[in-house]
């Protein structure tokens, strides 16, 4: 770590001054608008129509029945336009919210776009969620409107519509005659006027809503500002390589903020053109479209790298893939042998990136200005500090030197960083202190600067005076042939504390045994040693992860000890029981 500090405070890998220079050269490359004005859709869509690139390919389309469709620039202007006149003419108001509940179609974008053109919120929700948790977020958000399409609509909303007062209109996407209680979102474009006026949008005005779950209690409305579009295009420059022109697939589902920062505002910002695939995962569906879509930058999950990896590499042959030019993981963690792998099949390492629906943007990556360490989170982007810190109860944060475990911090700074959680101060005051922004990851930092994850600091535990954390076990037990998949929780010992069990999902090919079972803790012991090996193993189908990819650890450990199973909304394939 350089810069060291005199005084008793985390010690930063970039002085001040050079974080605040970074962020005023990223703002003034934005187009802007008049009065000091901001606006996400504007700096996204317009200032490419306004320079003369408005022919530019911005969405190609691919459908899961096989159809194709590209949208230009320019029409994703029109069509924004024309969907903000339609919120005006709904009497949707600045600062109210508009949820999209859809899958990955080109409605999402113009819905998008269009609401923050209008000065609304736009909030995204995931497509898989069953009634309850849409309830709650259509509750807690106050949407005014609802944008989904007539099978969402009828297996999950309509009959929540009495407890949702504050929800005036529902648009479905693929109706052209709305029953009652809903209108045809194409029907209403098509009235509208196909230009607007500049937006009056601040750069401190609301303009997204994200909800993100933690262990307990209801989800959180993390608040982003339209600034936040300063560090969108700024990281996908500098944490993924996008260059106007660009190929770009970022396969995130929308309902999660990857779906929008890095799969709508950061790709459209930097004028590349985006793939948007509607389809669910299938192996040799993508890489199918990375060879003819002729990907150059392609952005997507470990749990998705690890599926490829189960697959088998077999079922990249006869692709042409020689048009990628960069991949990154977003999720979680990125194991060693997930960047490996990449190395091996497409010539090149995935380049893993840290960041959280708070941050709003790209913190810490594996980018291309320096050597990827297997493993590692990366290093700090430009305009970032980032510190390892021990919290104390009676004083300051406490600083921590090379390799100590503690608590990922960044100092409060940069644009995208989220600005409360709707409705909940002291919650959000409680993400702070010292001027710094308390992440929850425990992670350490070597003497090179980069930065090594070990785990939410409610999944790491203390087994025999060791502090232990998820990524390192379960790293070492992926290197095994047979292993697809591993989850670690700490499991209640009256001697130890807590010893490690892991749960263990097997590559095709492989069956479970008692035989397995002892190879797998005895591989894991050569490994790790005595002190940090699992003590248990138990075989299962799949591990419960949210639907961005990450093990559901806690989960993991309230099935296993019997304790209430918390928000499960964001559990991935948690459908109402009417959904196939």
């Amino acid at each position: 770590m350089t810069g060291g500090s005199t005084d008793n405070s985390p010690r930063p890998n970039e002085t001040a001054h050079e974080q605040t220079n970074v962020w005023k050269a990223a703002r003034a490359e934005l187009a802007g608008l008049p009065d000091g004005n901001m606006n996400i859709a504007w700096e996204a869509v317009d200032r490419h129509t306004h320079s003369g690139q408005g022919d530019a390919v911005a969405l190609i389309w691919l459908g899961k029945n096989g159809e194709r469709r590209e949208i230009r620039y320019g029409e994703l202007a029109r069509l924004s336009d024309q969907f903000a006149n339609a919120l005006e003419r709904l009497g949707i108001g600045k600062g109210e919210r508009v949820c999209a509940l859809t899958g990955r179609i080109p409605e999402l974008f113009v819905t998008a776009l269009g609401t923050l053109k209008a000065g609304a919120v736009f909030c995204p929700l995931f497509s898989a969620f069953g009634p309850e948790p849409i309830k709650v977020r259509l509750a807690k958000s106050q949407a005014r409107v609802l944008v989904t399409t007539a099978t969402l609509y009828e297996r999950k909303v309509r009959s929540l519509r009495e407890d949702l007062p504050d929800l005036r209109q529902v648009l479905l996407t693929d109706v052209t005659e709305a029953g009652p209680g809903t209108g045809s979102f194409h029907d209403l474009l098509a009235a509208e006027s196909d230009r607007r006026a500049l937006p009056k949008t601040r750069p401190d005005d609301m303009a997204l809503l994200h909800f993100t779950s933690g262990t307990t209690g209801t989800p959180k409305g993390a608040i982003h500002v339209h600034e936040a579009v300063i560090a969108h295009r700024l990281t996908g420059r500098l944490a993924l390589d996008l260059r106007p022109g660009d190929i770009y697939w970022c396969t995130a589902d929308p309902g999660w903020v990857t779906g929008v920062s890095y799969g709508i505002i950061a790709p459209l910002t930097n004028g590349v053109t985006l793939v948007v695939d509607e389809a669910e995962f299938d192996a040799r569906r993508w890489y199918r479209i990375l060879a003819q879509e002729r990907v150059n930058i392609w952005y997507t999950a470990p749990t998705a790298i690890r599926m490829l990896m189960k697959i088998g590499s077999e079922a990249a042959r006869g692709h042409d893939l020689s048009a990628l030019r960069f991949m990154a993981s977003v999720g979680e963690p990125l194991n060693p042998e997930g960047v490996l792998w990449g190395q091996t099949v497409f010539g090149q390492p995935f380049h893993d990136t840290w960041w959280q629906t708070e941050t709003g943007a790209i913190m810490i990556a594996n980018h291309g200005a320096h050597p990827v360490r297997p493993g590692s989170m990366g290093r700090p982007l430009p305009g970032i500090e980032a510190a390892i810190v021990r919290r104390r109860s009676d004083g300051p944060l406490e600083p921590l030197g090379p390799d100590e475990i503690g608590e990922l911090v960044l100092r409060v700074g940069w644009p995208s960083l989220f600005r409360g959680y709707l409705n909940d101060a002291a919650r959000y005051q409680a993400c702070f202190a010292d001027g710094w922004y308390l992440s929850g990851d425990l992670a350490t930092q070597d003497t090179d600067g980069y930065f090594w994850f070990l785990g939410r600091s409610d999944d790491v535990i203390k087994t025999s005076g060791h502090l232990i954390g998820p990524f390192e076990v379960e790293s070492a037990l992926l290197e095994h042939p047979a292993v697809a998949e591993v989850g670690m929780i700490g499991k209640p010992d009256p001697f130890a504390g807590d010893i490690i069990k892991v749960f263990v999902a097997l590559k095709s090919g492989y069956t479970a045994s008692d035989a397995l079972r002892k190879e797998l803790l005895g591989f894991a012991r050569t490994r790790l040693g005595p002190a940090v090996a699992p003590r248990e193993l138990e075989f299962v189908a799949d591990l419960p992860k949210t639907r961005s990819g990450k093990i559901m650890r806690r989960l993991l450990r309230a099935r296993e000890l019997g304790l209430p199973l918390g928000d499960l909304s964001t559990l991935e394939g948690q459908q109402s029981p009417d959904n196939d």
